[in-house]
């Protein structure tokens, strides 16, 4: 449940730290801060995101009462929810950095999850049938690599068959030109020293 840690602050001055984290979070998308508040603002941070995933006036009114500034309401609900609509929570992870130093604190940076668009192999693709008879998989495997072997040939002629481009008159004057340059601050560089 959010709210529970009290983090060593009146309830005002804690409210407003946490309002405070949560905007800057869903602002930047990560934010660096000690793992007790942390895991305060994730709480409250996948709240806010669960709450924007069905637009309604009621839901934008309630994110504009927590949330500090009316274009990070606007990210949320146009941007950051509809990434996340089709996931139930988990929205955020927080990655341990080690103690600060001053007091030892243990920090951590808490981020927004990028999902990974990872096609998934249908079982078929992913595992071979079982069959009686293993020279009908070899009958089927020899003709996809014999095509493959085709298409590498075609590949390697048309890139022999490419027309090699010849230096240009302009490219050789440039070429010319920088040599003289070069050639003109050796004997300067000497007379100097």
């Amino acid at each position: 449940m959010p709210g529970t840690r009290k983090l060593g602050r009146a309830t005002d001055h804690r409210m407003a730290m946490l309002r405070g984290l949560v905007t800057h979070f869903l602002e930047h998308g990560r934010v660096e801060t000690t793992v007790t508040r942390a895991k305060e603002v994730r709480s409250l941070a996948e709240k806010y995101i669960t709450i924007a995933k069905t637009p309604t006036l009621a839901n934008k009114r309630q994110a504009f009462a927590f949330i500090t500034k009316e274009d990070v309401v606007k990210k949320l609900f146009d941007e950051i929810a509809p990434v996340y609509a089709t996931r139930n929570g988990g929205y955020t992870r927080i990655v341990r950095t080690g103690p600060r130093r001053g007091d030892g604190a243990e920090m951590c940076i808490l981020e927004l999850v990028v999902e990974e668009k990872v096609e998934k192999k249908s079982k078929a693709a992913s595992k071979p049938r079982a069959t009686r008879n293993r020279k009908r998989e070899v009958a089927v495997e020899a003709p996809a690599a014999a095509e493959e072997t085709v298409v590498e040939e075609e590949v390697v002629a048309a890139v022999e068959d490419a027309p090699v481009e010849e230096p240009t008159a302009e490219d050789m004057a440039m070429e010319a030109v920088a040599e003289e340059v070069v050639v003109e601050e050796t004997p300067a560089e000497e007379a100097a020293e």
